[in-house]
């Protein structure tokens, strides 16, 4: 399923292109850029037979925005000048998922042995990196890469002045909330970058995930519900701080994922990432217990 707004089409990805999915947006010009590749394969596939795509733009080095990435050997690739480097290996994305931070390095070769090796092959071959806030033209097509970090500490959300629209990504309005839990997200920018995008002179705002095309109002509308639950974050953790939990305790309720979600090691790991954020945000320290977890099941 496409839907289009003047020269952007839509590319939808399945259920709803939810995690681990994401929804791509093709710039119909002669220069075929394809914005993200997380969208249905054969629906990107069948963009290229019918348009081409000789150039992906990466938003951000999340693999599901990058997920087919490897499926387009020929066409150039390009991310955000903060992550260009950093997330060309495997190792360097485990430090920005929090995987090491959390288990170190063993945990980091457990969490290795796992990995798709499609979602591998999507790691570097990037050519360049974009700048941010700069515009660019597309056969005729204008485009700014803003600079939106809080997601990620690189993220940018694309946004064409003409046509009234930004590519808003991960600020996806979903009941989940905010997602800024690997060790390079922030709340507080996180936040700041919400109430930029809501400044921008645009009507239409396209999401990453889920709903996918929302109106000025409504996109306003749910912004301060999405901003809202971070206070509702702070508050339940403030809460099981004072009632005397350890770090490994608050860990394990189930805050971000579900209880029984935390199973999954990478969940896991940023629940309690997550976790700190909000600690060090309230200027609360708890203790944390000496059992070893471990990332492996």
């Amino acid at each position: 399923m496409m839907n289009r707004k003047g020269p952007l089409i839509i590319v939808e990805a399945p259920n709803n292109s939810k995690v681990p999915f994401s929804r791509s947006l093709y710039i119909d010009c002669n220069e075929k850029v394809l914005i993200d590749s997380g969208a249905d394969p054969k629906a990107l596939q069948e963009i290229d037979q019918q348009y081409g795509i000789e150039l992906i733009v990466n938003t951000h080095y999340h693999p599901d925005h990058t997920r087919h990435n490897y499926l387009f050997p020929n066409a150039e690739k390009w991310i955000n000048p903060i992550e260009f480097k950093k997330a060309e290996t495997v190792e360097g994305i485990a430090r920005l998922n929090g995987v090491y931070q959390e288990w170190g390095s063993e945990g980091v070769e457990i969490w290795k042995k796992d990995l798709p090796q499609e979602w591998v092959e999507n790691l570097g071959g990037y050519s360049q990196a974009y700048k941010y806030d700069m515009e660019y033209s597309f056969g005729g097509v204008k485009v700014v890469f803003l600079h939106t970090p809080g997601h990620t500490s690189g993220l940018s959300c694309p946004y064409f002045p003409e046509l009234g629209v930004v590519f808003v990504g991960d600020y996806d309005m979903t009941s989940f909330g905010p997602w800024y839990n690997g060790t390079d997200g922030s709340i507080e920018d996180f936040i700041k970058s919400g109430e930029c995008l809501l400044s921008l002179d645009a009507d239409t705002f396209i999401t990453g995930h889920q709903k996918g095309i929302f109106s000025r109002q409504e996109f306003e509308q749910g912004m301060e519900s999405f901003l809202a639950i971070i206070e509702k974050r702070d508050e339940m953790i403030e809460k099981y701080v004072r009632q005397g939990l350890t770090f490994d305790e608050i860990t394990s309720i189930g805050i971000f994922y579900p209880k029984q979600a935390l199973d999954v090691p990478l969940l896991k790991t940023w629940e309690r990432s997550g976790i700190r954020k909000h600690l060090k945000r309230l200027g609360l320290s708890v203790p944390e217990t000496n059992v070893r977890l471990g990332i492996a099941k």
